[in-house]
Order: structure tokens, then C-alpha cells, then sequence
């Protein structure tokens, strides 16, 4: 199906009335409707509908009692919206609701079943006497007839939209049973003026949705490769601003930057250990390119590949932190292999296709994500590393390239390109969902996505 030309900067789509199931129709349809209802700011990202799976669990996510405090009366659309967008569920249409319940005793079964629902969300905001806002909501079964989740949020108004992206990831939790991850963040590099001697680089951190965006860095000089330490608490990225490349840790909380490795020659793809103490980088200080680890408090250097006239890079850790899987053109074209730190044994793991790049692991530590060509296109697939089966293109767009994966492995971010113009998309790992990410300031390349983060400095629970 081509991308429909909905976004959050077009006008609102009435979806489908009725009862009766429309999957992809309807899912496309809600989703442009809250889609507009949480139109963004100029400088965020701005989310175009592309495709929907097919037979979603349908929910209403009720418009919350928000009389006593305003400030969340646009969360509902927010929860909402998140559902939507991870492609497993459909929503309703409020016009089409046969009621608006905001405590559990005003909600009727009967009403929802009408609707073919299969499930309810319905909460209610107020304002603590210190100020802070309070949400309290409830997440129904309505085949079962039962109550599935009860909670209460408290936070700063400020944090209205951390809220909201709690309340989804809980639910997405309690009916998938996988974790949300819609309270997760994206860097992205925003190129302004590309191909210009007058281009500008924005390292930008936004919330999943593309919501409140911000510049963390900002140069005349390019900036790439940026990702996430465990924690989310600091990022690593090539810049440069020095007049040649450099990597630099830089910590979000008190905006320190620190240039770690500035050797001759190339400085390269960062990537945190699991444990947050090392960095895996591509080095080409003593010739060509090898991968090196750094320990990050000493900057001790440990070279990890010696081949001779390759090119090693794209290093990615796994969970455990004991190998490192990385791109090589050492069999004369780039292939993806693994290396085991302790022994420093390499091993070949792509066989398929004359280009494979850029991988990463999925959480299960079994299925890569990588950058493939076939038939002359670039796209993403996916391989399972216990088969040796040809491996699945999860993309139909072309020039793809930079795949991050969220962290509960449900969803993965790329770059790509339309009109000739960087955009970043988003598709589910099987390949089912999609949707796309564009800026009116400029192209939009090498995303990643963030670690689940500590929520509860900002939103707590009273339950």
C-alpha cells in the first residue's frame, strides 16, 4: 500500500463509522485523526501515516475527565496515538462513543460491545493541593467483562506528556505482554541546507512520537553515529567540529562534552558497552580501520581485529558484553561478522547478498537487523542467527540504511529517503506497521533509538 498523504499537518480524517471491523482502513483513518489532534511544534518531527497491520485489537481510549485540571485535557489523544502507532491497535473515533465514562462506575460493558471494542481505557485528571497533577485510569477487558489495570500518576503539569506515554506504556504491557516503549526517546542528525557550503548539523533528542524536540549539539561540520549509553544518561557521537573526525561523550543531565578518541586518521562508530564503562569504536591509527575498545574513565585502548587492507567498523556489543559484531569488506565485499573478546576468534555471519551492514542485535540476542541489498536496493532485514535461511526484507522503501531497534524489540527506526529528501521511518520488526518521520527544517538521518529510561524521577505512582 503507498503512503497516504496524512500527517499530523493536515486536517483531521473522519475514520470510518460503524461496528464493523476495517482493519487497516480504520487504523489508517484513527491514527490521522489523532494524528492532527496532537499537531507539533515546528521544530519537532512530523509523523506521516504510511501502513497499518492488518486486524488490530481495537480500543477506545476514552477523552479523560480533565475539568479539574485543563492541562491534561488532551492526554487521552497522546495515549491514544501511541497505540496507534505501534501498529496493534485500532481506535474509535470519540464521535462514535455511546458514552464517556471517567470512573468505573460509569462504565457500561454493553455500550462498548455495541462498538466491537476489545478493550477501554478511561481516566480522570485533578490537582494535588502542591500543585502537582494526578491522573487516575483504569484499562478494561470488554470481551471478558473485567477490569485488567488500576493506577494513579502523579507529576509536575510540566510533565503532562510523560504522563500519558506511562499510561501507554502500561497498557500496551498489560495486553501484549511485552514492555511499552513509547516513553523512550530518538537522537537523530537534522541537516540543514544539505549539499551547501553553508550546511548546518543539529544533533536532535526528541520523545519516540517526535514530540519536543531539542538540540543537544549544533556545528558548520558534520555530526554521525550517534547512540546511547545504557542509561540514557549520555550519548557518544563522531563529530567534526575539530576540522577531522572525532568521537565525543556527551552527558545529557549537565550537557558536558568530552572528546575521547581525536587519533590520525579516522575516529569512528561509538558504540557503549552494556555496562556503560567502554566504548567500541572504528580506528584507523595504525592504517587502515580496525575496531578498538576504550575504556572510557582511563582511556586505555585495546585493538580487537588485525586485517590487514580491510575496513572494520560498526561495531554493536552484545548483551553480555563478552564479542562484538561489526562490518568487514575483508572477503572483499562488506559482510557482518562476530568477534569474541576474550579470544579474539572472528566469525563470518552473513552469507546472503553482496552487501550487509550496520547490524544490530534484537533483545532476544538471536535475530540481527541489518542493512541489506538486493536486486541493486538498499533495505533493512531480518535474520535469524540459529538458521541459515535467506533473510526477510522487513522494508519497501529504498536507500534505507541506519536501523536502531527499541528497546522491547517491537519496533525499528531507519533512515531512508523520499523526493530526495532524509526522512526517517519507523516499521514493526515483522514488518507489519509502518509510518514515517520528516522535518520542514531539513533531511533527517542516522537515528537511534534510546534504552528504556528511569520514568519515575518524573512520574511516581500512588497507587
Amino acid at each position: 500500500m503507498p503512503a497516504r498523504a496524512l500527517s499530523r499537518r493536515s486536517g483531521r480524517v473522519r475514520p470510518a463509522a460503524g461496528s464493523k471491523r476495517a482493519p487497516r482502513r480504520a487504523w489508517l483513518a484513527a491514527l490521522a485523526f489523532l494524528a492532527a489532534a496532537t499537531s507539533p511544534a515546528a521544530e519537532d518531527l512530523e509523523i506521516v501515516i504510511s501502513e497499518g497491520r492488518d486486524n488490530p485489537a481495537r480500543i477506545a481510549v476514552v477523552p479523560f475527565d480533565a475539568s479539574a485540571a485543563p492541562v491534561a485535557s488532551g492526554m487521552a489523544d497522546i495515549i491514544a496515538f501511541d497505540l496507534l502507532r505501534s501498529g496493534q491497535f485500532s481506535t474509535l473515533a470519540r464521535e462514535n462513543m455511546l458514552s464517556y465514562p471517567a470512573t468505573p462506575e460509569d462504565v457500561f460493558f454493553r455500550d462498548w460491545r455495541i462498538v466491537d471494542m476489545d478493550y477501554l481505557l478511561i481516566g480522570r485528571a485533578d490537582l494535588e493541593p502542591n500543585g502537582d497533577l494526578g491522573v487516575a485510569w483504569h484499562l478494561y477487558d470488554v470481551t471478558a467483562g473485567r477490569e485488567l489495570l488500576a493506577r494513579r500518576l502523579v507529576a509536575s503539569p510540566v510533565h503532562m506528556r510523560d504522563v500519558a506515554h506511562r499510561i501507554a506504556d502500561d497498557a500496551y504491557a498489560a495486553i501484549t505482554g511485552v514492555r511499552g516503549a513509547f516513553s523512550t526517546r530518538i537522537l537523530y542528525v537534522l541537516v540543514q541546507n544539505p549539499g551547501t557550503s553553508y550546511a548546518r548539523y543539529q544533533l536532535r533528542l526528541a520523545d519516540s512520537d517526535g514530540e519536543r524536540a531539542r538540540t543537544v549539539f549544533e556545528s558548520t561540520e558534520p555530526v554521525m553515529s550517534p547512540g546511547w549509553s545504557p542509561d540514557g544518561a549520555r550519548i557518544a557521537y563522531v563529530s567534526f567540529e575539530t576540522g577531522k573526525s572525532s568521537i565525543v561523550v556527551h552527558d545529557l543531565g549537565t550537557d558536558e562534552r568530552r572528546i575521547v578518541a581525536n587519533f590520525e586518521g579516522i575516529n569512528g562508530a561509538p558504540a557503549f558497552s552494556p555496562d556503560g564503562n567502554t566504548l567500541a569504536m572504528s580506528l584507523s591509527r595504525d592504517g587502515n580501520s580496525e575496531i578498538y575498545t576504550q575504556d572510557i574513565a582511563t582511556g586505555a585502548l585495546r585493538r580487537v581485529t588485525r586485517h590487514p587492507g580491510a575496513i572494520d567498523t560498526e561495531p554493536t556489543w552484545n548483551a553480555a558484553g563478552d564479542a562484538l559484531i561489526f562490518t568487514s569488506d575483508r572477503g572483499r565485499r562488506p559482510q557482518i561478522y562476530q568477534v569474541d573478546l576474550a579470544t579474539l576468534f572472528v566469525e563470518r555471519l552473513t552469507f546472503h547478498g553482496d552487501y550487509n551492514a550496520r547490524a544490530r542485535l534484537l533483545p532476544d540476542q538471536r535475530h540481527l537487523i541489518y542493512v541489506h541489498r538486493r536486486d541493486g536496493i538498499y533495505h533493512i532485514a531480518w535474520k535469524d542467527l540459529e538458521r541459515d535461511d535467506l533473510p526477510r526484507v522487513l522494508t519497501a522503501t529504498s536507500l534505507d540504511e541506519s536501523p536502531s531497534v527499541a528497546p522491547n524489540g517491537a519496533m525499528l527506526i531507519y533512515a531512508t529517503q523520499d523526493g530526495g529528501r532524509g526522512i526517517l521511518a519507523v516499521v514493526s520488526i515483522d514488518g507489519g506497521a509502518t509510518y514515517q518521520l520528516r522535518s520542514a527544517s531539513g533531511d533527517v538521518r542516522e537515528p537511534t533509538w534510546s534504552p528504556f529510561l528511569d520514568t519515575t524521577r518524573v512520574v511516581s505512582s500512588s497507587e
